[in-house]
């Protein structure tokens, strides 16, 4: 416990900067939205995990001689192929993927292969209890692309989010060989400050305070999306009825994530938190990814209302990168949130479908 502590103390000066009158600004806009506890009533909470049947399902050891081994969870679906690999953020289970999980293996099965999985400290997969960084949770992508043989030049599509984009970039620099194209989503190279130094000590203080999974709810939703998405009818597929909004579906499944025993919990929350807040690529090592993987092949990808990675990262990452004029795709949307898989899902599954169709024809 002393060590979790210790974790959550050096990764707390490095937070990004979330802005609590943005929180409250975000709860007045979308109004009264459904409980944690409202949604568990709700008929469709047991069906908010969609029965998607991989084509393979295992848990393989990873990371020995690295601090382990440790069991990493994995699941493929489709048989096309065109390879995916999909790259969850921080505090994010590889079911937060099966919107694309469905669309691109399942639906497009034929055309598509995706490799999904649970990064060390969520889900399925171990929470061993050690200094996580980006870099070693790409040496644990690398070992499972390995393991299920996804090992040829310029065979794998690369999509990371957030910190599944930080470790994204880690593996550009690992194998940029075998990349066919790299696809950074609201992610960034390092965090920068982006508020007063006041506002930034006191928005950390209150990230401290402990709260109930209502309010832990609402300030997630408030960081990671639009009051126009939040509060939108939920269109998303169900199996008995809708949920009002896309903002009640979102609370659903993050209850159902953190009443699954064992799927999240603070130590290995804390250890991935390490690893984002820690995450540091300078200008010239952009570059050199850049160099590496070929500016052609690289999409950065982010909106303007992301307020849990700040608009300036995707600027910088873009430009260091760079630049449109040296090859990087841009993919900037205005007032989109943290996470465009959701809020974009069929304007985001067209994009990744171009940059799979773009790049495989440079091979």
């Amino acid at each position: 416990m002393e060590v979790v502590r210790n974790l959550g103390a050096q990764v707390y000066a490095r937070l990004p900067d979330l802005n609590q009158d943005h929180h409250h600004s975000i709860t007045e806009q979308i109004g009264r939205q459904l409980s944690a506890e409202e949604v568990q009533r709700h008929p469709e909470f047991q069906h908010i995990n969609w029965d998607l049947a991989p084509d393979k399902r295992e848990r393989i050891d990873v990371a020995s001689g690295r601090g382990g081994p440790f069991k990493l969870a994995y699941e493929l679906h489709g048989k096309g192929p065109r390879k995916i690999l999909w790259i969850m953020g921080l505090g994010g289970y590889m079911k937060a993927w099966q919107r694309q999980t469905k669309d691109f293996g399942h639906t497009e099965g034929e055309k598509y292969t995706c490799l999904i999985f649970d990064n060390r400290g969520i889900g399925e997969s171990d929470k061993p209890l050690l200094r996580y960084t980006t870099s070693e949770m790409a040496k644990d992508v690398i070992e499972l692309l390995d393991h299920v043989g996804w090992t040829d030049d310029r065979s794998v599509h690369v999509v990371g989010i957030s910190m599944g984009g930080m470790i994204a970039q880690e593996l550009g620099v690992l194998i940029p060989d075998r990349i066919c194209s790299l696809n950074l989503i609201s992610t960034a190279p390092r965090i920068v400050r982006t508020l007063p130094y006041l506002e930034n000590i006191r928005n950390r203080i209150n990230l401290m305070i402990p709260k109930s999974m209502d309010a832990q709810l609402s300030k997630v939703k408030a960081d990671c999306y639009s009051a126009e998405w939040l509060k939108s009818a939920d269109a998303t597929e169900h199996v008995k009825e809708p949920f009002p909004t896309n903002g009640d579906r979102f609370t659903a499944g993050e209850v159902y994530k953190r009443l699954s025993p064992g799927a999240f919990t603070r130590q290995g929350f804390l250890c991935q938190l390490y690893a984002a807040g820690f995450h540091h690529k300078s200008a010239a090592q952009l570059r050199q990814l850049g160099d590496a993987v070929g500016r052609d092949r690289i999409l950065v990808l982010h909106g303007t209302g992301d307020h849990m990675i700040d608009f300036v990262h995707a600027k910088m990452m873009l430009e260091e990168l760079g630049g449109e004029e040296g090859g990087v795709t841009k993919s900037f949307h205005q007032g989109m949130g943290h996470v465009a898989p959701l809020e974009k899902r069929q304007e985001f599954r067209r994009i990744i479908a171009e940059r799979v169709e773009t790049t495989e024809k440079m091979n």
